[in-house]
């Protein structure tokens, strides 16, 4: 890990003293003079207090030599701080957002304590920062209403993968599930659902809060139950356009 270095290094970028620095986060200068020289580190409350004065990722603070990157990068405010909670081998947990907990992480998202409070999901096989949504409606059919959906956290717009299924949190559309587009000509971010029943809308970029990328996801029905139901819902959705055509032509 480089938090050490991360943390002397941003504080001089910051042209802090040591005691400056420590006041800043509300931490003697004794223990801020540990946490740079590695003896000791601080907890995840701490963490999000120097991700936020710092303005930098907890993971880039954690991980990512900080000393290789821009300081333009840094001072962006394009990065935003993560607020996620640790298991006891200090690895990230999957956080569960379930549907009745969606309107409140809309507002709470960046807020440890609502975080630590949320059902945590264990797989080991996935290592970094994942979450959890569960996802309500049929307009990413056939992926089922109430099917769990994991996803990786996205830092940076430039990583999005045009095409591809993403959780989107934003203040005004919410937390929705869709298969994304960058639109960097007006900024904003193409959001297509696979059901083409639904109309596909639009979301700016200052408005987008977070963006997870689909990794996996938890059904509850057989998959072969699934297809067969949503072939039989495609078949339905064709007749009825037919008869509508029928209809059109009769009544010419």
């Amino acid at each position: 890990m480089y938090l050490s270095q991360n943390l002397k290094l941003l504080r001089k970028k910051f042209n802090y003293s040591q005691a400056e620095a420590a006041e800043k986060i509300g931490i003697p200068r004794t223990t801020l003079g540990d946490y740079e020289r590695g003896h000791t580190e601080p907890n995840m409350e701490l963490l999000v207090k120097f991700a936020k004065h710092y303005k930098v990722q907890i993971d880039d603070l954690l991980n990512l030599n900080l000393e290789t990157m821009s300081w333009d990068d840094l001072k962006s405010g394009n990065v935003r701080v993560l607020a996620m909670t640790l298991g006891e081998n200090q690895k990230g947990n999957i956080e569960l957002v379930k549907t009745k907990a969606a309107a409140g992480y809309i507002g709470s998202f960046q807020d440890p304590e609502f975080v630590s409070d949320l059902p945590k999901i264990l797989i080991p096989s996935l290592q970094g920062h994942f979450r959890a949504f569960e996802i309500e409606g049929d307009s990413m059919l056939p992926m089922e209403s109430g099917s769990i959906v994991i996803c990786k956290y996205v830092e940076k717009l430039k990583d999005i993968k045009n095409n591809e299924p993403y959780i989107v949190v934003s203040m005004r559309d919410g937390l929705v599930y869709k298969r994304v587009q960058l639109n960097s000509e007006n900024n904003t971010l193409l959001c297509k659902s696979d059901n083409t029943l639904y109309p596909s809308f639009q979301i700016p970029y200052e408005e987008i809060k977070e963006i997870w990328e689909y990794t996996a996801h938890i059904a509850f029905r057989e998959p072969k139950a699934v297809y067969e139901s949503f072939v039989e819902d495609k078949l339905g959705d064709m007749q009825k356009k037919l008869n509508e055509l029928h209809m059109h032509y009769i009544g010419k």
